[in-house]
């Protein structure tokens, strides 16, 4: 018997990703993305509040 000749080889390891320093432009791109995030969330809220927006759709007329 020879061992573990067939079958699935393991992947080699990655080495670990450094994290990357952020520069001004990405800090403030992550600002302005919460932002929206933030704006997005309260007009969520505001509209759960009401009723549909649109009702019109078809109208039925009550002519017989």
């Amino acid at each position: 018997m020879s061992g573990r000749k067939g079958g699935k080889k393991k992947p080699l390891k990655q080495p670990k990703k450094q994290a990357k320093e952020m520069d001004e432009e990405d800090k403030a791109f992550k600002q302005k993305q919460k932002e929206e995030q933030k704006t997005l969330e309260e007009l969520k809220a505001k509209a759960a509040g009401k009723g549909p927006l649109a009702t019109g759709g078809i109208k039925k007329s009550d002519k017989k």
